[in-house]
Formats: structure tokens, sequence, C-alpha cells
């Protein structure tokens, strides 16, 4: 009895390894098929209906918020609750914002990984696991798109993934009246693993409209890329037991010392703001979006990340070129 338990839990062992070396091995291929051409130019949109707080588009809209969500996603429309209670917190306290939550950070081509045409089976089944609560399904769904993220970084096939969301983002603004000429500042909200993606993606979104263009990292991880200087501003928010977000610091532009880097140039000129949130982590009770915690103040977490980066682009929106300092 023992034996045969010990041999099942080697053997989803060994699954699992297999399934992650797997995953290491076809994660550029999506980005270089895309680039090749292979599965067209076509950027795919699920219709969501409007929730009367999230993508209003009015004559007194003053600045447009793409919201790049961490790598717990499967498509645009699974938001997590934390996720959708900091974004109606947000709609609340900017109402002249336009906010876009349904632009999926973790393909090249904005298709969800639900509909992906060899392995959409697979993620809906692990979507379905995920929901009744195994958290190995959750697992695998992180660890794709973690792997995507580390494309986003990797200097080979980077440029070709951070183009291609580049065009999904601007598809998402398009499909919501932004004028690239106009006068509206854009603001990407990144959290997690999806900060390294907005800031790799804003280089290529930049040198196509005419507006500001900010970066606001909600406990983001992300490596020194020439979106830090090409963006007018980058806003990062941290709490004080974030061990992930460290582990930005294995990329060499972040260390100090490099002082030719993408970071290091972008701090000198003052494009940079390091905003502490206070005692958060990561995920889960105590982070960021927790909505059920309560802090000394009676507030929950969400409240002081959502009052914080509220108050930042209320001020980013008024004073543009901005006004702010390291």
């Amino acid at each position: 009895m023992v034996i045969s338990t010990l041999l099942d839990v080697l053997g989803l062992f060994g699954l699992a390894i297999i399934l992650i070396i797997l995953s290491a091995a076809l994660a550029p291929f999506e980005t270089m098929g895309w680039w090749a051409g292979w599965f067209g130019d076509k950027i795919y949109d699920e219709p969501i209906p409007s929730d009367g707080l999230l993508r209003k588009v009015d004559t007194d809209s003053n600045c447009y918020i793409l919201f790049l969500s961490g790598v717990g996603r499967t498509s645009t429309l699974t938001l997590s609750f934390r996720e959708k209670s900091f974004l109606e917190r947000m709609a609340r306290r900017l109402p002249n914002a336009v906010v876009i939550d349904d632009v999926f950070p973790y393909s090249v081509n904005n298709l969800s990984l639900t509909k992906q045409p060899y392995f959409a089976r697979f993620w809906q089944k692990a979507l379905k696991w995920k929901m009744r609560g195994p958290r190995f399904a959750g697992n695998l769904i992180n660890m794709r798109n973690i792997f995507q993220v580390l494309i986003s970084a990797d200097k080979r096939y980077g440029p070709m993934y951070n183009q291609g969301i580049a065009e999904v983002l601007l598809n998402g603004l398009n499909r919501y009246d932004f004028d690239p000429n106009g006068n509206t500042p854009i603001f990407l909200v990144a959290s997690s693993g999806a900060a390294q993606i907005a800031v790799g993606a804003s280089h290529y979104l930049k040198g196509w409209v005419n507006v500001p263009l900010y970066i606001v990292s909600v406990g983001g991880v992300f490596g020194s890329e020439p979106g830090l200087l090409t963006a007018d501003h980058t806003f990062h928010f941290y709490g004080e037991r974030d061990t992930a977000v460290r582990w930005s610091f294995l990329d060499a532009g972040r260390w100090p010392f490099n002082s030719g880097s993408f970071w290091n140039q972008a701090r000198r000129q003052g494009r940079i703001t390091t905003v502490n949130l206070g005692d958060f982590c990561h995920t889960g009770r105590g982070s960021y979006l927790d909505f059920k915690g309560k802090l000394s103040d009676g507030r929950s977490p969400v409240d002081v990340t959502a009052d914080t980066v509220s108050e930042v682009i209320q001020q980013a929106v008024k004073t543009s070129p901005p006004a702010y300092s390291t």
C-alpha cells in the first residue's frame, strides 16, 4: 500500500516535471509563429457587457486605464474577485477614467488559453479544476503564463512578444474610441508578472501614440527594459512583505552598479517613482488586493491600494509631463 502510494506520488511528480519542461520548450513558438505570420494578423476580442463602472467612454473622459492582470488569468473574462474589487474601486475614485480590463497580456493576439488552437481542451479542463479547488491546476496556469513573462524579458524573443502585446493594447484602446493624436493619457496598470509585459510593450506602444503614457506597477516584477525610458513615467508600488518583487533584481539591469542600464538611466532622469504601500504581501490575505482584511484605520488593503494608485493617476492627469521625484 505504501509502495503503491509512493509510486503514484512519484508518477505525478514526474508528470509535473515533464509538463514544466514541455511548457518551457513550447513557450517561444507561439511568439515566433505569430511573428512568422502563421496565425495571421487577427487580434481576438471577446464581447464583455458593461457593468456600469468600467469601460465608460464619454466627452468627460480624461484618461485610459488598461489593466494587465497577474499570471493566474486564462482569458479576458476571468478576472479574480480581488482584481474585480480593485477595478471597481478605481472606477469609483476616477469617474472620468475609461477602465479597460478586457485584454489578455499572455497572448500576442489576445487569444484566450481556453480557445488556443491545439491546447484549448486542456486549458478548459485546467480552468474547471482550478475553479473546483485543486491548487495544482492553478499552478499549471500560472506556470504557463510565467513562461510568457520570461519570453517578454528575453533579449531574443522579447522584442517580438512585446511588439505583439503592444498591438493588443492599442487594439484594446481603439475599441473604446481612443484618439492616438489626442491628449488623453494612457495608464498601464499591471500587477505581478504583467508589469514586465507592460514595461516591455510600452516601448512600442509609445511609438504609435502621441499622448502621455504611464506605467503603474502594483507589486510588479519586471526587468530593465527600453520602455522605462520611452514611457513618460513609471510608478512602482510595493509591499514590505512582498518577496516576489525582489525577483526583479535577478535582472542585471536592475543592479545599482550597472549605471548604463535602462533602469538606472530612468532613475537618474527622475522617470521612476517607488511607493511603499506598507505591510503588504504579494497575494492572498494581506496582499494589495485583499478586500476582506481590515487595517488599523478600518480600511481594507485593496482600499489603500486603490486610494493611493488613484491619487497618483489624478495627479499625473493634472501635471503632464509628470512632476514627480524618486
